[in-house]
């Protein structure tokens, strides 16, 4: 019987400069595939979260300069919003946006999110970058390296089913 890696343990979290954070991990998919589940309403509520939250907020406008909008309803009935600007929009390779979480005075962060497909597996790196190196910190601190493991997981799960089924996304983007 093999062991099963801890939840979240495919993920790369590194703070390569005092404002940023990188995140990294593979997926073995298209990055098509992999863009479209990054980008899609219908198939983020089906990964987006760490266990425990789901969203029941996600707008998106995927255009330079169209706004996107996430609210996570999660244990208890407590709920995170935040969204932001798409700044750029090069499908299915790159996304840069604006983020900004709702309450949160300190200024918003810019996210860049590459998708680099080699040998049908797809590794995706973020890079976060925030005002200052406090909030950078304070985020290091926070729960979102597990959060963010386990959403990753979820999609990792999703990809995994969608890739064996050899359908193409209900609603397909060409």
């Amino acid at each position: 019987m093999t062991a099963r890696p801890p939840p979240g343990a495919g993920l790369v979290v590194a703070a390569p400069s005092d404002t940023e954070i990188v995140l990294a991990r593979t997926f073995a998919a298209s990055r098509r595939t992999v863009f479209d589940a990054f980008t899609r309403p219908d198939l983020l509520r089906q990964w987006h979260g760490a266990r425990g939250w789901h969203l029941v907020v996600c707008e998106i406008d995927l255009r330079p300069g169209g706004a996107w909008r996430f609210v996570s309803r999660g244990p208890g009935g407590a709920e995170l919003g935040h969204g932001g600007a798409y700044i750029e929009v090069d499908a299915p390779a790159r996304l840069v946006q604006s983020e900004i979480y709702d309450g949160w005075d300190e200024g918003e962060a810019r996210v860049t999110t590459v998708f680099d497909e080699r040998d049908g597996r797809t590794a995706v790196t973020t890079t976060v970058r925030y005002p200052t190196r406090e909030i950078r910190d304070g985020m290091l601190r926070s729960p979102m390296r597990r959060g963010l493991g386990e959403a990753f997981d979820r999609l990792d799960s999703l990809l995994h089913h969608h890739v064996r089924s050899t359908a193409p996304w209900k609603g397909h983007r060409p």
